[in-house]
């Protein structure tokens, strides 16, 4: 096949993998991006859309490695860092991964969560923070389990108090986000188990 040929069909399976995203196919999505890949595997923009296909087909783990290709193009795509991010955080809670993995996956997903905030230059933009203070919470959560050999109480109530920081930023930028204020409270009832009552007093 030709550099021509290739670069048409490489560019053929793109632009139907990205209508098959759009419609929500993301089966369609993945079998024609997947192609497109190995046409061309430094197509950051398919591999995107491949990792975002996996992300939503709960296969996060092709997400990963998907998005892991993206950043080794273009280090400093935030979003390829977020849903990476997102990915670790859903592989970090399954009841099925061991603690080495949910330890490695939920750090993984904070780190790449906080690379993404020093990249992304919108400031209104608050789901990073938003995550990455959910992520915290289950770090925390997973660090102040008493029966694993994880346990470090210490790193568990610092994870809780970055947080409520965290998840108070945005709240501070969106008064209204109840949804925010519940998972606020969340953190400062775990934290409150974890150090007592007056390590969470309330802001005035």
């Amino acid at each position: 096949m030709s550099s021509l040929e290739t670069a048409r069909a490489q560019s053929a399976y793109v632009k139907m993998g990205q209508q098959a995203l759009m419609d929500g196919d993301f089966r369609s999505a993945i079998s024609h991006l997947e192609k497109a890949c190995i046409t061309d595997s430094t197509n950051a923009n398919a591999l995107w859309m491949l990792g975002y296909s996996y992300y939503h087909s709960d296969n996060y783990k092709k997400s990963i490695a998907a998005y892991t290709r993206v950043i080794a193009i273009k280090p400093a795509d935030a979003t390829a860092y977020y849903y990476r991010a997102r990915a670790k955080s859903y592989l970090g809670r399954d009841n099925q991964a061991t603690p080495a993995d949910k330890e490695l996956y939920l750090l993984g997903a904070i780190k790449d969560l906080t690379t993404a905030i020093s990249i992304n230059s919108d400031l209104k933009d608050n789901k990073y923070y938003q995550n990455r203070g959910i992520a915290y919470r289950e770090y925390g959560v997973f660090k102040l389990q008493n029966n694993s050999h994880f346990y470090d109480k210490a790193r568990g109530i610092n994870s809780l108090k970055a947080s409520i920081n965290d998840l108070e930023k945005v709240l501070a930028d969106n008064p209204g986000r109840m949804d925010i204020s519940s998972l606020i409270d969340q953190s400062r009832e775990k934290l409150q188990q974890a150090s007592g009552p007056a390590t969470v007093a309330r802001r005035n």
